[in-house]
């Protein structure tokens, strides 16, 4: 019988490489709060893109003053256009101030939850509170670009999502604040090398030994 009465996973990993599929199953199964960072990025994108205003800033801090989680994740967020965009809003330092702001208010008000996005475990869980576990998501490009490439129906070329994955990663990586890395304690998971249930048994097998430890 599961006991844990509080746990925090963070799952970290590059786009489109089934981290959200994996924390969706996880907290499915273990009953937690299940929070995708990204969605935040992907809600300021599309308000940036659709309101193009002149103050980003200011104009974000008011618009996510008041919203809730529940209302950005019935957002239609997953669109190329909005998938280029972001990668050019995560790297802004005030941004990710104001998006983790609003995501520390959720977590520090659930005691079992799951989170996932790119600096979970190296930024958003590293303390107070800091994670129970953590994964890292891998996964090849060309895998990767095919998953997503079915995800938005064929309505762009194949080469064109790849190139936009690989950008993305890169700009991931490599950006001055909150990069992407894959923290020392941090479990991989390769799913361009495992299913969906191989991918479950793993991280459940990690959840169990806590379990069994506390």
């Amino acid at each position: 019988m599961f006991k844990l009465k509080k746990l925090i996973i963070a799952c970290d990993g590059e786009s489109a490489s089934g981290k959200s599929t994996a924390a969706k199953l996880i907290s499915k199964k273990y009953q937690l709060l299940h929070i995708n960072s990204g969605l935040f990025y992907r809600y300021c994108s599309k308000l940036v893109i659709q309101h193009k205003p002149q103050n980003i800033i200011v104009f974000l801090k008011k618009k996510l003053k008041s919203v809730s989680y529940k209302k950005i994740s019935k957002q239609k967020l997953h669109s190329e256009v909005i998938s280029n965009h972001v990668a050019v809003i995560a790297k802004n330092k005030k941004i990710r101030e104001i998006v983790n702001h609003l995501q520390m208010k959720i977590i520090k008000t659930n005691k079992r939850i799951c989170v996932e996005g790119r600096d979970i475990a190296s930024k958003v869980l590293c303390k107070s509170p800091k994670y129970d576990l953590a994964f890292y998501f891998k996964c090849s490009n060309s895998v990767a670009a095919k998953r997503r490439w079915l995800d938005i129906k064929k309505s762009v070329p194949l080469r064109d999502v790849k190139s936009s994955l690989k950008k993305r990663t890169s700009l991931d990586k490599n950006r001055k604040n909150s990069p992407l890395v894959k923290v020392k304690d941090a479990i991989l998971i390769r799913t361009d090398k495992l299913n969906k249930k191989q991918v479950l048994r793993k991280m459940s097998i990690h959840i169990e030994k806590l379990n069994l430890i506390n």
